[in-house]
């Protein structure tokens, strides 16, 4: 948490970024405790009041909830085959997309390390999950784990950090776009190229973001989403565009609308 003062930006009503004023940040800032005055508490004394059983996955447990999560989205996919019907499908394009999200968050959790004790376990199920909805598991879990080490950085931190006035000013129109009126369709953008005023990308092994002693595990997840747009253009050539456009895109963008919304 950071107390808001000039030159902020911070969300407001409407998903609108607007510009606290000082006294507003005053306020709230001398309604908050003296953040600088040491807490009687250390993380260690919170980690030892939580039984240890809270910190050991279950990987039966989890390989069950994925399987759970992989048995809807094959029966929705049934379902949808089956009606074929432009009435069903906006509502099947939702669902779908929620349980594309729920696949998100089990890959998620492998990039932790709490899917499961075993490091090629949480690397296999991650890529399962995620190279489905295009996002590079390795290059993203590399990057994440930044952004848990930098919350609100704003020099650090990967992504939906606070920006200066200065930079906001400078940002370009295209940019403001995307960032403040476009940002749930962000999500593609930022694994291709980061965010504003950071190089690189998700997808190359030489971007700034990962170690030398990581590039291999980012280009493997670099080939698995080619492999996935592969079968995809392949599928529009050898069924139909529209068929891609119904049992894929519209899914896709739920996902990233839900991807998007909740990590903003």
């Amino acid at each position: 948490m950071f107390i808001a003062t000039q030159p902020y930006l911070l969300p407001h009503v409407g998903n609108k970024f607007v510009p606290l004023s000082t006294p507003p940040a005053v306020e709230i800032q001398s309604s908050l405790p003296d953040l600088s005055e040491e807490l009687p508490f250390t993380i260690k004394d919170l980690r030892l009041a939580i039984p240890n059983e809270c910190f050991t996955p279950s990987t039966f447990k989890s390989l069950a909830y994925f399987s759970l999560d992989v048995g809807i989205i094959a029966g929705l996919y049934g379902i949808a085959a089956y009606l074929n019907s432009w009435l069903f499908f906006p509502i099947f394009w939702i669902v779908q997309g929620t349980m594309f999200w729920a696949l998100f968050v089990v890959g998620h959790d492998c990039g932790h390390g709490s899917f499961s004790k075993y490091k090629w376990l949480n690397n296999l199920v991650g890529h399962l999950c995620h190279t489905p909805i295009l996002v590079p598991y390795h290059g993203w879990r590399i990057s994440h784990r930044t952004h848990h080490a930098n919350t609100g950085n704003i020099d650090k931190d990967e992504s939906w950090y606070p920006i200066s006035q200065d930079e906001y000013d400078g940002m370009h129109w295209a940019v403001k776009f995307v960032r403040f009126r476009a940002m749930l369709l962000a999500y593609p953008i930022y694994l291709f190229v980061r965010s504003h005023n950071r190089d690189g990308s998700h997808f190359l092994p030489s971007s700034p973001i990962f170690h030398p002693s990581e590039k291999k595990d980012v280009l493997t997840s670099t080939l698995c989403c080619l492999a996935m747009i592969t079968g995809l253009a392949a599928a529009a050539l050898w069924i139909s565009p529209l068929f891609v456009l119904k049992f894929y895109i519209m899914p896709y963008v739920m996902i990233v609308n839900w991807l998007d919304y909740v990590t903003y």
